[in-house]
């Protein structure tokens, strides 16, 4: 979600000093306005809540600008006060708390500069669970695949309104792969013996078969959700949800062997609901200079010295639940050929350590070995050797071999 909130933010600032355009346009950003953004969610779970605060940034800079040196802090109407500390890229609650039922709560920030910042009050949405996560094979907009579905239901009928955020990991098994590695070793050089008849040699190189030392064939890799996902009831006669919240294709290489999805469902209200709604069309609304220039939006927070200062984002208090899912590739496709690897090269190509002519590739096999450019496969006695492309023999070349603690085989 951080992704659409830097580019919707970039893109409101630039439509203050651009209208529409029939021209081409070179932009220059010499009317360049700054502006807090603020992304905050507290909920029900007790744990060390977090605030994130940057500044947008301008065309030519790589990314986000975070607000560093800020004093965060959550009041609510009982009089408590939350503490936040920076930490990395974000503000945490020093002490672990939830929001609690019918409590109301502000937001509060002073900046480094002395500028003050405050929320509209928000009270905790009702705490609606997840009944379940499901996963079907099923054929969606005449493409087969994975559909997963977020069930859960609210007989007070008052949650309506429905943001999800999810995790993913999967397990990825390398195809073309060794239990042996090769390295290049370094030998010195032997003098000359007279007594023995042996006139030296010169310092060289030599390739190394050993074992593995590390896993390599077996790896984990986890992407968490960049889309806004929202949807509500509204148009139901019950509070009951059956939503589709991921689909994968089963050509899709990361459901090829094991596949975790980890679902959370914030309840939202109106309000909060809207603000995303507004951000997510926006994103998708075209390019920065669009002749339909959407303006400025504002969410719940204000400049207490400056009301009309603009400010990005918004404070909210959601309920939330959780809840993961664990599914094999032959659970859904029984009988049927895995989808196409990470990388469609995997062929083993074959490298003669020797000099000369082709088949001779001493060079250029030493020189793969010594970069990584390629991983080790096979050998025989004549000094041939098959290689293979790093993703092929090694996932560690592009995922992690760290077994994550939840996973479950």
């Amino acid at each position: 979600m951080k992704k659409y909130l830097y580019k919707i933010s970039l893109l409101l600032l630039l439509t203050v000093t651009i209208s529409s355009c029939t021209e081409q346009y070179v932009f220059q950003n010499t009317d360049f306005e700054s502006a807090l953004v603020v992304e905050g969610t507290i909920t029900n779970e007790l744990k060390n809540q977090t605030i994130r605060l940057s500044q947008v940034y301008q065309l030519e800079e790589s990314g986000p600008r975070l607000e560093k040196g800020a004093n965060v802090f959550i009041t609510d109407d009982k009089g408590n006060e939350y503490q936040f500390e920076e930490k990395d890229t974000i503000y945490s609650s020093i002490t672990p708390f939830r929001a609690e039922p019918g409590r109301k709560y502000q937001l509060r920030i002073k900046t480094k500069e002395g500028k003050n910042y405050t929320s509209d009050e928000q009270v905790l949405t009702t705490e609606t669970k997840i009944e379940n996560v499901t996963a079907t094979a099923e054929n969606v907009n005449g493409e087969r695949g994975v559909q997963i579905n977020v069930n859960s239901f609210d007989p007070t009928n008052t949650s309506k309104y429905y943001r999800y955020e999810y995790t993913e990991t999967y397990k990825i098994v390398a195809p073309v792969w060794s239990s042996q590695e090769t390295v290049i070793v370094s030998f010195p050089a032997i003098p000359p013996d007279p007594d023995q008849d042996f006139p030296g040699s010169p310092a060289g190189e030599d390739i190394l078969v050993r074992l593995r030392n590390r896993e390599t064939r077996t790896c984990f890799s986890t992407k968490k959700s960049n889309d806004i996902i929202l949807n509500n009831t509204n148009s139901l006669s019950e509070d009951r949800v059956h939503f589709p919240v991921r689909f994968i294709s089963n050509q899709n290489y990361i459901i090829s062997h094991r596949y975790s999805i980890f679902v959370r469902q914030y309840v939202q209200n109106l309000a909060a609901y809207t603000y995303y709604k507004t951000l997510k069309d926006l994103s998708s609304s075209g390019g920065v200079l669009s002749p339909k220039q959407p303006g400025f939006f504002y969410g719940n927070i204000k400049s207490v010295e400056n009301p009309s200062e603009k400010v990005i984002g918004f404070f909210e208090v959601s309920s939330v639940s959780s809840e993961r899912i664990f599914f094999n590739y032959a659970d859904l496709f029984p009988k049927e050929p895995l989808p196409p690897y990470y990388e469609s090269d995997c062929v083993v190509k074959d490298f003669a350590d020797c000099e000369g002519l082709p088949p001779c590739a001493r060079n250029q096999l030493r020189g793969a070995i010594k970069s990584k450019e390629l991983v080790f496969v096979s050998t025989d006695y004549n000094g041939n050797y098959g290689m293979v492309k790093p993703a092929c023999g090694d996932c560690t070349s592009f995922s992690s071999n760290i077994v994550p603690p939840f996973w479950v085989d």
